[in-house]
C-alpha cells in the first residue's frame, strides 16, 4: 500500500501541493513498488517557502529570531521528546524508505533526538557574548553572535533524517529560519520531521519544506537572492554546482561532499585471536553498513602486506555469509541500494575494477535469491590486489564494495592513506600506542579513529579536508556556520577626539 502525501510541501504553516500540481512516487528499494507519493515541487514552489522564511525571519526581529534563547533551547528538547515517543514509526519508515535495516533505522532516529539535545544545552549554556579588553576603562567591548538569516539546507538519500538534524537542529538553535529541500528519493522521514516541529510550537514560517528534485529547487536555493546561507550534502560533482550558483550572492556556504575513506590495519594489530577478530569484523562494518552508502565508510582497506593473505581470506569469507533482503526482515544485515541508478553505477564501478586487474574475492554480483530479484540488491564485494591507478580506487562508489591495498612501511601507509583527493575519515588499527598517535596525527582527515570505525559524537565536529568539503557540523563548530559574529564597541565617556583642528 501506498502512502499519499501530495500536500508534502509545508510553507508559512500550511501544507500544500505543488504549485505546478506535479506528483512523484517514491520507490521501495527492495522491490521497487511504490511506497509514497508526495509533491514534485519547482521553482515556484521554492520562491514561496524562501519569500515565508525571509518574512519569518524580519531581519533579525522575527518570532523564531526573537525568542528567547531559553524557550528555543526548550523546543528543540520538545522535538527530542517527540522522537523518542515516534521511534518505532520513524524507524521503520526510515527503513523502508532508504532501505537499510530496522536496527539502523532506529539508532538513527536515537541519533536525531540526540542532536536537538546537545544544540538545545549548548546554546541555552552560553553567556551573553565574549568581552573583548579594549585597553580602557572607559569602553564595553564584546563580540556577540546573531543568526544568519534564511538557510536553504539541501539534504541527500542516504541519512536522510540524520542528515536534516544536523542542519535543521543548530539553524534553529541559532535562530534561523529554515527551507529545507530532502532527497527525491528519500524524503519521508524528513517530512516527519517537520511534522514535529509543527507539533512542539515552531512559529509559521520558520521552518518550510519544499520537496522536489535538485534542478529546479535546489539550484534555486542556492542561487536566490533572499537565502543567506546553504547548506548541501551529497556528491562533488553537485555540491560544486552549489557553491557556484551560491557565489554572485555571495552567500554563505557549508558543503559536506563524502569521502574514499582508509582503512588501515598494521599486522601488530593482530597478533591474537581476539585482536585478528576485531579488525576482520570491524573492517566488515566499516564497508557494508547500510550497503556501503555512507559517506565515511571505510571503502578502502589498506593492511600490512604480511597480514594481507589471511586477512582477506577471513574477509571475504565473512562477507560472503551477510545475510541481505528487505531490511524490516528479521535478522537482515544488509538492505538494498537506494535506486536502480544506484545499483547500475555499482556494477559498473566492479567492471571497471576487474577490468583493469583487480581480483574478485567476495560478492561481484547481484543475489540470485527468488525474493529479492524485484529489488536493487547487491552482494557484499571484497576486491583485492587493487592500487592507486584504479578508478574504484580513487572515485567514491557509495555501494557495497572494498578495496584492498598493501603497504610494508609505517610512511608508506600513511602515504597511502592520505592519496586521494578527499579527506572526510578514515582510520588506523595498531597495538603500538606510539605509532597510533603517530599515524592519527599524520592523516589528513577530518575525523580519526584509532582501533574503531564509524563511531561519532554530537559535541564534536564532523567534515573533512581537501574535497569533502567546506565547514563542519555539530559540536560547536557546527553551531558557528548558522551564526554571524558582531562586534559591539560602547564608549562609555564620549569625548572630541581633536583629529581635524579646523
Amino acid at each position: 500500500m501506498s502512502e499519499h502525501q501530495e500536500k508534502s510541501i509545508h510553507v508559512a504553516g500550511e501544507w500544500r501541493t505543488a504549485a505546478s500540481g506535479a506528483t512523484r512516487e517514491v520507490l521501495d528499494p527492495a522491490d521497487a513498488t511504490v511506497l509514497a507519493v508526495v509533491a514534485e515541487g519547482g521553482a515556484e514552489d521554492a520562491d514561496a517557502a524562501i519569500a515565508a522564511a525571509h518574512e519569518a525571519f524580519g531581519n533579525g526581529r522575527g518570532p523564531w529570531p526573537a525568542t528567547p534563547v531559553a524557550e528555543r533551547a526548550a523546543l528543540l528538547r520538545r522535538v527530542a521528546d517527540l522522537l523518542r515517543r515516534d521511534r518505532e514509526e520513524l524507524g521503520l519508515l526510515e527503513s523502508r524508505d532508504a532501505g537499510k535495516t530496522l536496527e539502523e533505522g532506529r539508532v538513527d532516529v536515537d541519533c536525531v533526538a540526540d542532536a536537538f539535545r546537545y544544540f538545545a544545552d549548548l546554546v541555552a549554556g552560553e553567556s551573553g557574548g565574549r568581552v573583548v579588553d579594549a585597553g580602557s576603562p572607559d569602553v564595553h567591548s564584546v563580540v556577540v553572535h546573531e543568526p544568519v538569516g534564511v538557510c536553504a539546507l539541501i539534504t541527500p538519500w542516504n541519512y536522510p533524517l540524520l542528515q536534516a538534524s544536523w542542519k535543521i537542529a543548530p539553524a534553529l538553535a541559532a535562530g534561523n529560519t529554515v527551507v529545507v529541500k530532502p532527497s527525491e528519493i528519500t524524503p519521508l522521514t524528513t517530512i516527519a520531521l517537520v511534522r514535529l516541529l509543527v507539533e512542539a510550537g515552531l512559529p509559521d514560517g520558520a521552518a518550510n519544506l519544499v520537496t522536489g528534485p535538485g534542478d529546479p529547487v535546489g539550484a534555486r536555493m542556492a542561487e536566490h537572492p533572499l537565502v543567506d546561507l546553504v547548506s548541501f550534502t551529497g556528491g562533488l560533482a553537485s555540491g560544486t554546482r552549489v557553491m557556484r550558483a551560491a557565489a554572485d550572492t555571495v552567500k554563505k556556504v557549508a558543503l559536506e561532499l563524502g569521502g574514499k575513506n582508509p582503512n588501515v590495519v598494521f599486522a601488530d594489530a593482530c597478533t591474537t585471536a581476539e585482536g585478528f577478530d576485531t579488525a576482520v569484523d570491524q573492517a566488515l562494518n566499516a564497508a557494508f553498513v547500510h550497503s556501503g552508502q555512507v559517506c565515511s565508510a571505510g571503502s578502502r582497506l589498506i593492511v600490512e602486506e604480511s597480514l594481507r593473505e589471511r586477512f582477506v581470506a577471513e574477509l571475504a569469507r565473512r562477507a560472503d555469509r551477510i545475510r541481505i533482503g528487505r531490511g524490516t526482515d528479521p535478522g537482515v544485515e544488509c538492505g538494498p541500494l537506494v535506486s536502480a541508478a544506484q545499483l547500475a553505477r555499482t556494477e559498473d564501478f566492479v567492471a571497471s575494477a576487474l577490468a583493469e586487474g583487480a581480483v574478485l574475492r567476495a560478492g561481484g554480483e547481484r543475489p540470485d535469491e527468488p525474493g529479492l530479484a524485484d529489488g536493487w540488491f547487491y552482494r557484499p564485494t571484497v576486491l583485492d590486489r587493487c592500487h592507486r591507478g584504479m578508478r574504484i580506487v580513487r572515485e567514491e562508489v557509495f555501494g557495497p564494495v572494498l578495496t584492498v591495498e598493501t603497504f610494508r612501511t609505517e610512511d608508506e601507509a600513511v602515504a597511502l592513506a592520505n592519496d586521494t583527493e578527499y579527506g572526510l575519515a578514515g582510520a588506523v588499527w595498531t597495538a603500538d600506542a606510539g605509532r597510533a598517535r603517530r599515524v592519527a596525527g599524520r592523516l589528513r582527515h577530518g575525523t580519526v579513529w584509532i582501533n574503531d570505525f564509524h563511531p561519532y559524537l554530537p559535541q564534536a565536529e564532523w567534515g573533512g579536508f581537501g574535497k569533502s568539503g567546506i565547514g563542519r557540523e555539530l559540536g560547536p563548530a557546527g553551531l558557528a556556520e548558522y551564526r554571524e559574529s558582531k562586534h559591539v564597541y560602547q564608549n562609555l565617556a564620549p569625548r572630541p577626539v581633536r583629529w581635524f583642528k579646523g
